[in-house]
């Protein structure tokens, strides 16, 4: 199952791009990367992020953002002018996965959120950590039974590591849940919670290519690292020669 494309979620040069935004995006640029995963926290820096997305020729499929107690027609009108397709929130603490009813009000959320996507033309979505792995209710991961609760037209981003994180068979979950996943997260390592031992995708633990073959609706991945020893551009290029290779030509 080829890639249909290949981002990089921002988040993974952060720290670059607080020294230097144009100059870093310039950076991932010339690595070969034409795609990012956005951030609405990154475009509401002023003009400067907007104006470095163009320049570089880059497309963002997708946007991150929280979509609780946020102001939807804010982020919607971002992600328009981002060219995204899909709002993607990326992160809800654990604390906020304890019990049952937790997942449907967060789920509430997600749906409200999604009909007012729809106005702007847009979809959202949920990426996931490892405790919503780790959570069960009823015998079943707090991601599924989440899943189960969303409007159809809400998607999952799955970080594959943070699903083997937490503790989950990563084929075994795609296939339960491949209806919904329409982008993955691309990173690999040692499988464990050590942000700094991630690394490139092919050089950890993950099969990825059956990874790949079990999403038969994938849209697109993100390579992307919470953290890294080294230079973070080497690790980003490695990725990137891992998995181009795996895109539709």
């Amino acid at each position: 199952m080829p890639l249909r494309s290949l981002s990089l979620q921002l988040y993974s040069v952060r720290h670059a791009i607080d020294e230097d935004l144009p100059g870093t995006l310039a950076r991932v640029a010339a690595i070969g990367y034409r795609q990012i995963e956005s951030s609405y926290k990154l475009y509401s820096r002023g003009p400067e992020f907007l104006d470095a997305v163009t320049a570089n020729g880059f497309v963002s499929p997708t946007m991150t953002s929280s979509l609780i107690d946020v102001d939807l027609e804010a982020v919607f009108t971002a992600a328009n002018r981002l060219g995204a397709n899909t709002v993607v929130d990326t992160f809800i603490p654990e604390e906020f996965w304890t019990s049952d009813d937790d997942v449907t009000r967060i789920a509430d959320h997600l749906n409200a959120a999604a009909v007012k996507a729809a106005d702007y033309g847009l979809r959202v979505g949920y990426h996931n950590h490892w405790w919503e792995l780790e959570r069960r209710f009823a015998g079943r991961t707090a991601l599924e039974t989440l899943a189960d609760r969303l409007r159809p037209e809400v998607v999952l981003e799955v970080d594959a590591y943070w699903v083997a994180v937490g503790g989950e068979d990563v084929l075994g979950l795609l296939g339960r849940v491949s209806d919904r996943v329409r982008f993955l997260h691309l990173k690999d390592g040692p499988v464990n919670r050590e942000n700094t031992q991630q690394l490139p995708a092919g050089q950890g633990k993950l099969p990825w290519p059956e990874i790949l073959d079990a999403v038969p609706h994938l849209e697109a991945g993100a390579v992307e690292f919470d953290d890294y020893t080294g230079d973070v551009f080497e690790a980003i290029a490695a990725s990137f020669a891992y998995l181009n290779p795996k895109v539709e030509g």
